[in-house]
């Protein structure tokens, strides 16, 4: 991370030089939060039987007006027992982020995979407290890598739909 307040190191001739890259988080937050538990009580007995596990991530990143960024992390996990749903949880977890020393054509990745990884901790926990609070075991996501997330929708958005030309 870098200090805004300092001025960057000189050049040879006095001119500053360029700014090192760095990431500074001005604000994370709740966006949105949803937890359906269908069938409780009768979800909450244990049956011996591994639940199913779907899971999404998706990614999204807005340049605002005051040249900060905001990031938003949605990622939804649903569990079924023999196609009856078990719970469902929801969560936009976003960040406000101040970017320095990226060159403009490099900003998407560290906005749709950098800032992310930023993100990703706290909204894990908020998932594993949740899950916990609804009487389940807390339901800890794996890493996540969100390089590969990135590279997957960019290739999806690039490869021509069928009849297209």
């Amino acid at each position: 991370m870098t200090d805004q307040g300092a001025p960057g190191p000189l050049a040879a001739a006095g001119q500053p030089t360029e700014q090192p890259p760095g990431i500074r988080i001005m604000a994370q937050f709740i966006r949105d939060l949803s937890f359906e538990n269908p069938r409780a009580p009768e979800s909450l007995r244990a049956s011996g039987v591994q639940p199913q596990i779907e899971l999404g991530v998706e990614m999204a990143a807005r340049t605002r007006a005051d040249e900060l960024h905001e990031v938003d992390l949605k990622l939804t996990a649903s569990a079924k027992n023999n196609e009856e749903p078990i719970f469902t949880v929801e969560l936009l977890y976003g960040g406000l982020f101040q970017i320095t020393g990226v060159p403009q054509e490099n900003l998407e990745p560290v906005l749709l995979v950098e800032c992310p990884r930023f993100l990703f901790p706290f909204a894990r926990r908020i998932i594993a407290d949740l899950t916990s609070e609804g009487g389940f075991p807390p339901f800890m996501l794996d890493p996540i890598d969100f390089g590969m997330v990135y590279a997957a929708r960019k290739a999806q958005m690039e490869t021509p739909v069928a009849g297209e030309a």
